[in-house]
């Protein structure tokens, strides 16, 4: 397990908007690692593993975008049924509630998980 910084963006729920900011962090030369997106009403909750977290919050702030930071677990898990029963029962071992989770497609046998639990430190220990 990895910790990584996810930056929580809220951006007005309309077309085009996500393309803008996905645009400014290319041409800025940071990736995007991994991304969830949520939308309400009025305003979309983007989620974002970035390669540079610090210069991306930067230039969002620079916008007037609303930033959060979070720490994040970054685990590869087998691509295999029962892989993210094993992980998500060694966290409750541990008494690590996870909050929300979000994942990339298989790479190398692999898939990508980015999960928000209550206590990043016993989250660690737990999946040693």
């Amino acid at each position: 397990m990895k910790v990584v910084t996810q930056l929580s963006i809220f951006l007005e729920n309309k077309p085009g908007v996500l393309a803008e900011v996905a645009s400014e962090l290319a041409d800025k030369g940071i990736n995007i690692l991994g991304i969830s997106v949520s939308d309400t009403v009025d305003h979309a909750v983007v989620r974002l593993v970035l390669t540079e977290p610090s210069k991306a919050r930067d230039i969002l702030e620079s916008h007037g975008v609303l930033v959060v930071e979070n720490e994040m677990a970054q685990l590869d898990i087998k691509d295999e049924p029962g892989a993210l029963a094993k992980t998500a029962a060694k966290l409750a071992g541990a008494g690590v509630n996870i909050e929300y989770a979000y994942g990339s497609a298989p790479f190398d046998g692999k898939a990508r998980l980015y999960l928000r639990v209550s206590d990043t430190k016993k989250a660690a220990k737990a999946l040693k």
